[in-house]
């Protein structure tokens, strides 16, 4: 797979308009990876673009209920007004023609309009008011290590995640946080919540919340069932 060059924008030189990828359960933080299968047609033409252009993605989920996600077009749907946009940032085609991507989070964009779709694929405008701190990489949020550890060993426990430990206590709070919120199998609306949590720490906050709900929730199950 090839790897772009890194690009670290100033917060003005980002663009004001670019693709977005509608993809339900998909979420993109800035400073993490998201890898991608591309298959669709449309989506083949919005990488081909990008990668001819400033490599930028637009990643948003579709709203529960829109219409175009009734009718199994996730594509056509209403989607959030809260995304991330990702560099692409290593490129590889299959012999079937397909595309596996990664897109490198850059920046949180808030969606203006709609712009008229380009070779099938939505384009939007967008603003990246109130989201200047997400191309700065934050190392601390003050969370607390242990009791969130503790939660979370119930939570793969739950899911039948296995874990590298010795991993996760190295990793600083950012890039822990946002690994496991982005690999985690939360809701596609708790996704959504944790993608527009202002700040790392309240992000770190939403996650704590939603692991221990689980917990909560599953754990009590299990040993009902036990």
């Amino acid at each position: 797979m090839a790897a772009a060059s890194a690009w670290h924008p100033a917060f003005e030189d980002l663009p004001g308009e670019f693709a977005v990828f509608p993809l339900t359960g998909a979420l993109l933080l800035p400073q993490g990876r998201l890898p991608l299968n591309i298959f669709e047609p449309r989506y083949l033409a919005m990488t081909r673009d990008a990668l001819a252009g400033d490599r930028l993605i637009g990643m948003v989920q579709p709203k529960p209920g829109a219409d175009g996600h009734r009718r199994g077009d996730i594509g056509a749907a209403a989607i959030y007004p809260v995304g991330c946009a990702g560099r692409l940032t290593a490129f590889a085609e299959t012999d079937d023609g397909r595309y596996l991507i990664t897109l490198t989070g850059l920046c949180r964009f808030q969606v203006k309009e709609e712009l008229p779709e380009r070779h099938g694929y939505r384009c939007v405008q967008v603003d990246w008011s109130g989201y200047e701190g997400d191309l700065e990489a934050s190392e601390c949020c003050g969370l607390k290590r242990e009791n969130f550890e503790s939660a979370l060993a119930h939570y793969f426990r739950i899911y039948g995640i296995q874990a590298d430990w010795t991993t996760i206590k190295e990793a600083p709070d950012e890039r822990l946080i946002t690994s496991l919120a982005m690999i985690c199998p939360f809701a596609p609306t708790e996704k959504q919540a944790l993608l527009e949590a202002p700040t790392l720490a309240d992000r770190a906050r939403v996650m704590q919340t939603l692991i221990e709900m689980a917990v909560a929730e599953r754990g009590s199950g299990d040993t009902a069932r036990h």
